[in-house]
C-alpha cells in the first residue's frame, strides 16, 4: 500500500518536533514511549483532561524530555491521530498493474480500512471523539487524504456496478454508507469484546458489501440423504 502522502501532505505542525533537530533509532525510541503513555491517558479522561504533567509522571522523566520531542501536548495528539489516518484513507491504494475485478478491489479496501481502525485503536477513534481539537491546518491535510480514498473508492463503485457485481443508485452515497460501518466503531468497539477483532473486521466488511448491493455468501449445503427429511 502505498503511503507517499504521509510524508508528501503531512500537517505542517506535525512536522515540528519541539527541539529535536534529527531522527535517529534512539530519538524513534523516546518519541514511541511518548506516544504510547498519551495515547493511554488521552483515551482514558479525554484531551481537555490530560496535561503534558500527567504524560511526564506516567513517564517518570521531566517535561524538558517531553518538550525536546514535541512542541506542546496538541502535537502530541494530533501525530497519534495522523498514523491511523494515513492506513485508512490509503486502503485502496493498489498497484497500477492489479487487475482484479473492481468489486475485489473493494472488498480488499474496505477489509484494510476496517482492519487498520482497529488495529490503531484507541488513537483511531479521537477524530471521532474530539473533532474540535484539531487545528485547521490539520483538518485541511486528513481531508486531502480523504479524498484521496474517495477519488479511488467512487470510480471503483462504479465500475463494478458495469460489471454487475455490485448494485446501488448513487455511487457517492453508497461509499459514505459503506464507509459510515467503521465510523461509528469508536461508540462501541471494544478490545475485551465478544468477537476477536479480526472475526470484527469480518464481519463489518461483509455488511458494507452486502450494503453495497453484493449477494451475501453462504456454504453450499449438501443434499440430505435419500429419504431423511430435512430439519
Amino acid at each position: 500500500m502505498g503511503r507517499t502522502l504521509e510524508t508528501a501532505r503531512k500537517p505542517q505542525a506535525a512536522a515540528k518536533r519541539g527541539r529535536q533537530r534529527a531522527t535517529t533509532a534512539g530519538t524513534d525510541v523516546q518519541r514511541e514511549r511518548i506516544l504510547r503513555v498519551a495515547e493511554t491517558l488521552f483515551a482514558a479522561q479525554g484531551y481537555a483532561q490530560t496535561t503534558i504533567e500527567q504524560i511526564v509522571r506516567a513517564l517518570g522523566v521531566t517535561k524538558p524530555f517531553v518538550y525536546y520531542y514535541f512542541k506542546d501536548k496538541q502535537e502530541i495528539f494530533e501525530t497519534l491521530s495522523w498514523r491511523p489516518s494515513v492506513e485508512c484513507f490509503t486502503a485502496l491504494d493498489f498497484a497500477d498493474l492489479d487487475d482484479r475485478r473492481a468489486s475485489e478491489k473493494v472488498r480488499e479496501g474496505l477489509q484494510r480500512l476496517i482492519r487498520a481502525t482497529i488495529a490503531n485503536h484507541p488513537a483511531a477513534f479521537f477524530p471521532y471523539r474530539e473533532p474540535q481539537v484539531y487545528r485547521a491546518e490539520y483538518l485541511a491535510a486528513v481531508k486531502r487524504l480523504a479524498n484521496h480514498f474517495y477519488d479511488r473508492l467512487v470510480p471503483l463503485l462504479e465500475q463494478a456496478r458495469r460489471d454487475g457485481d455490485l448494485d446501488f443508485r448513487d455511487a457517492k452515497l453508497a461509499a459514505l454508507a459503506a464507509c459510515s460501518l467503521p465510523g461509528f466503531l469508536y461508540s462501541w468497539y471494544r478490545t475485551d469484546g465478544r468477537l476477536s477483532p479480526e472475526a470484527v473486521t469480518d464481519e463489518l466488511t461483509e455488511l458494507a458489501m452486502r450494503l453495497l448491493g453484493v449477494a451475501a455468501r453462504t456454504p453450499p449445503t449438501a443434499n440430505p440423504p435419500s429419504g431423511s427429511s430435512s430439519p
